[in-house]
């Protein structure tokens, strides 16, 4: 039973043949949809017409010749209706001829088309009538016949016959006439604007368009949040909270200046597409942050780089270790990028060269196009065998390492001022100072009340001047070892607020703790001493001298070249400070004891350590004077103990490389220009970066750049080597001269500091508190890009994101 089929028991009807051309074929599943004509006529079987493609313009506008909307593919019919439709009812004018004249003399007049001008047609083939919506939109062989859409009506002398009038009773008098209904269909897809996919396509542009908003406000308030260092989240963000937290209150506000911004977002958003979760705010940081990072490959492309690494411990007590890109970009300037942050959980440098090469690969960056290391002098970054300094050598020998140059002047200084002993003492002294005065509230509002009265009365007086930003009343610094540049201001802040922190440490020597008391009386004979003036003077001066170039080495766009100039020059201010120095500063000294009341030493007489003996010069003969202790002791003693920390620190493992490189130094009209020691330093150092030709042709270059050099006045402007490769770019002589734009852009990528690294953990302080101590690890990298690189991040339209 399951077997049979319906045709086992039915036997099937057989078809009586059809001649008729106008007959359509169906498929058996159109077969329910067929009716009999009226001649009780049912079509041929034949195979449908497949119809893929079609030229509108070559439609037939005949309605006795046209091919019938049936016969088209069921794809392409639509597409016919509105071609046809576009093109209108065919409307010819008949010709005044005997073939256009029935039996009874009648023909189709031309006014008819003013009484059915949306419907009526005329075929001068089949001279008769038609009716265009009928035939697109009725079925073939319908109960009422196929007169108007496959025959054609031609019994004129019917027409004026009023209400048995054909054309009028096609058209009917039942609103649900088969004619009506295809006027219907006719109109509706006529008028554009009421199609469905038109009515779907303006409501999802406008829900784009609202979610476009939505996503817009959603984007601003992160990058604007991210900029000024802010966290997004709150305790407590649902609705009925008072502070939902930085983003969503950035939000609201942006709302309550916009109606229209108002009500796409919070409680007007849908509740599956806010745009306001966690979620979604970091993955607009994510996209931001991949943004900078791409702009930043963009910036390299096929240029040489160097790496500057270095590590820190965050709140969360993670080790971070914070990885910046240094290279030449296409305009000739020297950029320092900030470029990730990773969390590394060993320091071992194996560990670090992994990570490393990790993030550069991820943004297809290679290890081999490296020219330059720069670490601080920690053991596991510098060590020649096992450093990280040596595992990246060994996958790219041209990789030339280069300790930090201001963290080598920061040792220089240390080293100085705990190798002297009155030196040391006087910072020994110093930090206890600062100690006292700034262990509570109340000694600080003390010392800035001290402050406040002491430039009132000098005011008045007429010592100081007045003005915008002058006469601010601060407070002590504290000296550190790992700050640059912390000594210098240290010293400083003591000196301008002497008189204050005099006045603080009395108050305490009377109203303090016994042990304060004590401690603050034998600070305060200390302080008030020559000696410790002396060095407080002496101090200043030299590291003023040292302060110039540490910040100088800070710059990102410094040259190796320039930053051993520098080195060279603060040498020689330091050895004329030592031969001609004294005199000024024992001047300015004894100028400042007598307006602090503190008693100035007879120079010539016998020098005694506190109440000691007198002291013996080495022949145990003649007594030392005060001058010789405070000259020859001190002051030359700490003028020769920081040049020759100087000349042991920058005592450079890449001597030859910088030595060769100052062959290309622009200052003094190119005289240190020489073409041999050019080409020596690119035929040792940078062998892989130029072919056996270029090297060849390098030569030629350079004679002819020496003699344009010299004849150029914007050559001459340059002064360092990051100034000439600038200039070289924008006189478009890099073009000329490609082979020695090569070579500088090469040593120009070569590191001079770290202090890029240090600001990115200054940043990483900002953002990552106490408070935000659980940030993870993407959200702080994603964060800290942004944050640090916001000048990328501003050019960045909302749009783009």
């Amino acid at each position: 039973m399951g077997n049979k089929k319906i045709s086992s028991y039915f036997s099937k009807k057989p078809v009586p043949s059809n001649d008729q051309p106008n007959l359509l074929p169906r498929d058996r599943d159109e077969e329910d949809n067929i009716a009999s004509s009226q001649e009780g006529e049912r079509p041929s079987k034949v195979p449908r017409v497949e119809i893929n493609a079609f030229d509108i313009s070559s439609l037939e506008r005949d309605p006795g010749l046209r091919r019938l909307i049936w016969d088209y593919d069921p794809n392409k019919q639509e597409e016919v209706r509105r071609a046809y439709i576009k093109l209108g009812p065919f409307q010819p004018i008949p010709p005044k001829s005997p073939n256009f004249v029935d039996k009874n003399g009648r023909r189709f007049l031309p006014s008819w088309y003013k009484l059915y001008p949306d419907w009526l047609e005329f075929s001068p083939s089949k001279n008769g009538a038609y009716c265009l919506p009928c035939f697109l939109f009725n079925k073939p062989f319908g109960r009422h016949g196929n007169t108007f859409t496959v025959d054609g009506f031609r019994s004129w002398k019917k027409v004026n016959e009023g209400s048995q009038c054909p054309l009028f009773n096609h058209v009917g008098k039942d609103p649900n006439s088969l004619h009506k209904k295809a006027i219907e269909s006719y109109l509706d897809l006529k008028n554009s604007s009421q199609h469905i996919e038109r009515v779907i396509e303006k409501q999802t542009s406008e829900q784009v368009a609202r979610n476009r908003l939505q996503l817009k406000v959603s984007i601003d308030a992160v990058m604007w949040l991210t900029f000024q260092g802010c966290a997004f989240r709150g305790r407590d963000e649902t609705v009925d909270s008072k502070n939902r937290g930085n983003f969503l209150e950035l939000v609201r506000l942006l709302a309550s200046y916009n109606e229209e911004v108002k009500s796409v977002v919070l409680e007007n958003a849908p509740r599956n597409a806010s745009y306001t979760s966690p979620s979604v705010q970091k993955e607009i940081l994510s996209v931001l942050a991949t943004k900078i990072q791409q702009y930043i490959r963009e910036e390299i492309g096929n240029s040489k780089f160097c790496i500057l690494i270095d590590e820190a411990r965050d709140e969360s007590k993670r080790e971070q270790m914070a990885i910046v890109l240094r290279f030449v970009d296409k305009e000739g300037f020297i950029r320092e990028r900030f470029f990730d942050i990773v969390h590394v959980k060993e320091t071992t440098s194996l560990a670090l060269e992994k990570e490393i090469s990790e993030v550069l690969s991820r943004h297809c960056l290679s290890v081999k196009d490296i020219r330059g290391q720069g670490y601080d002098g920690a053991s596991n970054m510098r060590g020649e065998w096992n450093g990280l300094q040596a595992l990246i050598s060994q996958k790219c020998p041209f990789a030339y390492y280069v300790h930090c140059l201001a963290h080598r002047l920061q040792l220089t200084l240390v080293a100085t001022s705990k190798e002297v002993i009155p030196v040391n003492q006087f910072f020994s002294y110093l930090s206890t100072i600062v100690n006292l005065v700034l262990c509570s509230c109340k000694r600080i509002d003390q010392l800035r009340d001290f402050e406040s009265l002491r430039i009132e009365e000098m005011i008045n007086t007429g010592d100081i001047e007045t003005g915008k930003g002058k006469n601010q009343v601060g407070t002590l610094q504290r000296p550190g070892d790992t700050r640059w540049g912390s000594h210098l201001t240290s010293l400083r802040s003591l000196l301008r607020m002497f008189n204050s922190t005099c006045d603080v440490l009395r108050d305490i020597i009377k109203s303090g703790s016994l042990t304060q008391r004590s401690e603050a009386d034998g600070v305060y004979d200390v302080m008030t001493s020559f000696e410790f003036v002396f060095i407080l003077h002496l101090m200043i001066d030299v590291l003023a001298v040292t302060d110039d170039l540490s910040q100088a080495l800070q710059r990102k766009s410094q040259d190796i070249l320039n930053a051993m100039h520098l080195v060279s020059s603060t040498k020689d201010l330091l050895q004329k400070m030592r031969e001609h120095g004294w005199d000024s500063l024992l001047d300015k000294v004894k100028l400042f004891c007598p307006q602090h009341e503190i008693e100035i030493p007879d120079f010539s007489a016998a020098y005694k350590a506190g109440r000691g003996r007198p002291r013996l010069q080495r022949n145990n003969r003649d007594f030392l004077t005060v001058e010789h202790h405070y000259k020859f002791d001190i002051f030359n003693s700490v003028v020769d103990k920081l040049m020759l920390e100087l000349n042991y620190r920058f005592n450079e493992d890449v001597v030859e490389l910088l030595v060769l490189s100052s062959a290309l130094d622009p200052r003094d009209d190119y005289k240190s220009f020489q073409i041999e020691d050019i080409c020596k330093l690119v035929s040792k150092f940078y062998p892989d970066d130029f072919s056996v030709m270029e090297k060849e042709h390098l030569r030629i270059q350079l004679e002819h750049f020496k003699y344009d050099a010299k004849k150029n006045p914007e050559l001459k402007k340059a002064s360092t080597l990051a100034e000439l490769c600038e200039l070289l770019t924008k006189t478009q002589k890099s073009i000329i001269y490609p082979l020695l734009d090569r070579v500088i852009r090469l040593l120009l990528t070569l590191p001079v500091s770290t202090a890029t690294t240090e600001r990115a953990f200054s940043a990483m302080k900002i953002v990552k508190t106490c408070l935000r101590n659980k940030m993870e690890d993407d959200f702080l990298s994603t964060y800290l890009v942004t944050y640090i690189e916001r000048d990328i991040a501003r050019g960045f339209s909302v749009d783009s994101l």
